[in-house]
């Protein structure tokens, strides 16, 4: 995120770090990276560093009815999934996975809204959201994942299970329901109530067809243990070798949930990950999965800003996202 967390000090955050992990804070520094979770640099007393990670759990609700608790429980299965796997073989040194806290967590509540997790800070080459760029960074991911996937699933007990859910997708439905005419909650609440509004048909469509996907797609899909977001953004050249951060959507799904966007477009990242696993993947669950990435982004920056919000870094950039997702859908699909 680009700026830190409204209703989160600094000295209670530095306190949940005293309490969970014996870390005593000489310094904090907010880092303004990815646009999900937030992230601090920590500079401990005795010279040692790490890298914080705290989520707003209402910010990660799959559903509106989901409480606080069961969404830090859904995000410890996934991180707690992949410090497992990446404890049970060297194999999976790629993993950069949390440290547990002194009782042994994955990460920790800091008051009702929020949880915390600490990782080491890794040294090495970080890169932006979008497209694998760097010379060797493809061939790199296609590697980590092929191991991943061929993860025996014994050794990932406590995933999350793939249910193919838009998440949100409740706001998105509110949304095209009710209309342009809605209270004003925020700089952004009605302008992104007459986005949705003026392209209702297509986001509708564009709902129906994902939910044909799924229903004639899914029914045969193998299930391994997928990261959930495997680009650019998530990947770390350090000295050791390249690394896959952020495993907080770590899930037991289809393949193709790591693969949809991989591909520089010729098919030659499938046909490598095919040769390797045997496993062909398939354009109906590519297509889904890529249908579903831009449905969450609608869905999440709907229920931010037609909620009540302010003017900040985020929001700005949440509306900025949002057109341009909702052109792109709005673009893919033919309507009569």
């Amino acid at each position: 995120m680009l700026a830190p967390p409204k209703g989160l000090t600094e000295e209670a955050l530095a306190a949940a770090l005293a309490r969970g992990w014996g870390i005593e804070v000489a310094g904090l520094e907010y880092r303004a990276l990815g646009f999900g979770s937030h992230h601090w640099e920590v500079v401990e007393a005795g010279g040692g560093r790490w890298f914080v990670t705290v989520d707003e759990l209402a910010r990660r609700r799959s559903v509106e009815g989901e409480t606080n608790a069961q969404v830090q429980a859904r995000l410890a299965a996934s991180v707690g999934a992949a410090r497992a796997l990446k404890n049970s073989s060297t194999r999976y040194e790629f993993i950069v996975a949390p440290i547990p806290s002194l009782d042994g967590a994955a990460l920790l509540s800091v008051g009702e809204c929020f949880c915390t997790s600490v990782y080491p800070l890794l040294e090495g080459e970080s890169f932006s959201w979008g497209p694998l760029r760097h010379d060797d960074q493809l061939g790199a991911v296609l590697s980590m994942l092929i191991d991943l996937h061929s993860a025996p699933l014994g050794r990932t007990l406590g995933a999350a299970q793939e249910d193919y859910r838009v998440q949100r997708r409740d706001e998105l439905e509110r949304a095209l329901a009710e209309g342009a005419d809605v209270p004003d909650r925020g700089p952004y609440s009605r302008a992104v109530a007459a986005l949705i509004t003026g392209n209702a048909p297509a986001l509708s469509a564009v709902l129906q067809k994902y939910d044909e996907l799924v229903a004639e797609a899914t029914p045969s899909a193998p299930r391994v243990l997928t990261h959930g977001e495997p680009h650019a953004g998530n990947t770390m050249l350090t000295i050791d070798g390249w690394r896959l951060i952020d495993w907080d959507t770590a899930a037991l799904a289809p393949p193709e949930r790591d693969l949809w966007n991989l591909d520089p477009g010729d098919g030659s990242a499938f046909g490598s990950y095919a040769e390797a696993t045997g496993y062909q993947p398939r354009p109906a669950l590519i297509e889904l999965y890529k249908l579903r990435w831009d449905l969450n982004d609608v869905s999440l920056f709907a229920a931010e800003l037609r909620g009540e919000h302010i003017e900040d870094a985020n929001t700005t950039m949440s509306w900025e996202n949002v057109q341009g997702v909702v052109r792109s859908l709005a673009g893919s699909v033919a309507l009569p």
